[in-house]
C-alpha cells in the first residue's frame, strides 16, 4: 500500500535501496509495539530493583544481590526508553553535550556497582556507596531532560547551604 501511495504522489523511488535502508525498514516497530515494549522492559527493572531491596534482607550476601539487581533494574528501566525513541536516536540524545558527563557518570557507576558486587565481594560498603553514586548520577541524568530542572535543583541546594 505505501508503494502504492509513492507512485501516485510521484515520489517512487528506486527499488534497489542499500542493504540498511532494507533492514531499518523492516525493523521498524509500530507504536502500540514501542509503547507496550517499554512497560514491559519499565516494569521489569521496577521489578529488579525491588527484588534488590528485598535481598537487603538477606543475611550475609544481600546487600552484594542488592548492588547486582538495583544496576540491573537501572539498566532495564533505562534500556526501556531506546523502544520509544529508537537505539540511535537514545545514544545521541544521551551523549548530546548538556548530558555528556551525567551520561558518563551513570554508565561507569553501573559498571563500578557491577564490579564491586562481582570481584570485591567483601567490600559491602562499597557496593552501596556506588548504589548511592548511581542513584544520584541517575537523577542527574534524568533531570537533563527536564528544561531547567538541573538549574533549579542547584539554585535549591544553594540556598539551602547559604
Amino acid at each position: 500500500m505505501d508503494k502504492l501511495k509513492k507512485a501516485l504522489s510521484g515520489d517512487d523511488v528506486d527499488e534497489e535501496q542499500g542493504i540498511m535502508a532494507q533492514v531499518v525498514d523492516a525493523s521498524t516497530l509500530s507504536w502500540s509495539t514501542r509503547i507496550k515494549g517499554f512497560i514491559i522492559c519499565f516494569i521489569l527493572g521496577f521489578a529488579f530493583s525491588i527484588l534488590g531491596s528485598a535481598c537487603m534482607a538477606i543475611p550475609g550476601k544481600g546487600f552484594i544481590l542488592f548492588g547486582i539487581f538495583y544496576t540491573l533494574g537501572n539498566i532495564t528501566a533505562l534500556a526501556s526508553t531506546m523502544f520509544l525513541m529508537g537505539p540511535c536516536n537514545q545514544c545521541q540524545k544521551m551523549f548530546a553535550p548538556t548530558r555528556f558527563f551525567a551520561t558518563i557518570a551513570v554508565l561507569g557507576f553501573l559498571a563500578l556497582t557491577l564490579c564491586a558486587a562481582f570481584w570485591v565481594m567483601e567490600k559491602i560498603g562499597l557496593v552501596i556507596l556506588f548504589c548511592i553514586l548511581q542513584f544520584l548520577s541517575m537523577t542527574w541524568y534524568s533531570l537533563s531532560y527536564i528544561p531547567y530542572a538541573r538549574n533549579a535543583v542547584v539554585k535549591f541546594f544553594q540556598s539551602c547551604i547559604s
